[in-house]
C-alpha cells in the first residue's frame, strides 16, 4: 500500500484551523461523541442531567427535534450565592441526523467574551467566520472528550420538561 500522506497528518486533520475539510471532520467527530454521550435522542423540550461522582452535573436540554435535525443545549449549572444559577459554558448544538454531523450554533462563555458568539446564517467571504466555527467546534470536541472520560452519559429518565 502506498501512503500519499503521513499518518500523523491524517489523524490531526481536526487540529488544523481555517479549512473546510477540518471543520467537516470536527462536525463528524462531534456527532460521534455526542451519540456516545446521548445514545437515544430524547423528544423535544426534554431535559436530562448526567451525574458522576466527583464531577459537575452536565445539563442537556433538547430545544427542537425533527426528522433530520435536533437542536440542544449543553452546559454546567453553577449556583450563585444569591440563589440564581449560571450556565457555563453554554453551547447550542445542532445535530444533523441524516448527515451524522453536529455543529455548535452558538457559544457563550461568560469568562471569555471573545469566545461568545452567535453564528450568522450568511458567513463572511473571508476566513474569519470559518475560523470562528472551527474554534467553537474544537472546544466542543475537547469538552465532549473530557465529559466522556469522566463517565458522563445521558441514559436515564427526564429530570423535567419545559
Amino acid at each position: 500500500m502506498i501512503l500519499l500522506r503521513s499518518p500523523q497528518t491524517e489523524l490531526r486533520a481536526h487540529d488544523t484551523p481555517g479549512n473546510f475539510a477540518a471543520l467537516m471532520d470536527l462536525y463528524e467527530r462531534n456527532y460521534i461523541n455526542l451519540r456516545r454521550l446521548l445514545p437515544i435522542m430524547p423528544p423535544a423540550l426534554a431535559a436530562r442531567v448526567s451525574r458522576v461522582a466527583g464531577s459537575l452535573d452536565l445539563h442537556l436540554r433538547v430545544l427542537e427535534r425533527s426528522r433530520y435535525t435536533s437542536d440542544l443545549t449543553l452546559t454546567y449549572q453553577f449556583r450563585q450565592n444569591d440563589g440564581t444559577s449560571t450556565a457555563e459554558p453554554d453551547l447550542r448544538i445542532r445535530i444533523y441526523h441524516d448527515a451524522r454531523m453536529a455543529e455548535v450554533m452558538a457559544a457563550h462563555l461568560r469568562h471569555r467574551a471573545t469566545f461568545a458568539t452567535g453564528f450568522h446564517p450568511r458567513p463572511q467571504a473571508d476566513g474569519a467566520h470559518l475560523h470562528a466555527r472551527w474554534r467553537t467546534n474544537r472546544f466542543l470536541f475537547k469538552w465532549l472528550a473530557y465529559c466522556l472520560r469522566q463517565g458522563h452519559r445521558f441514559t436515564g429518565q427526564p429530570t423535567h420538561s419545559a
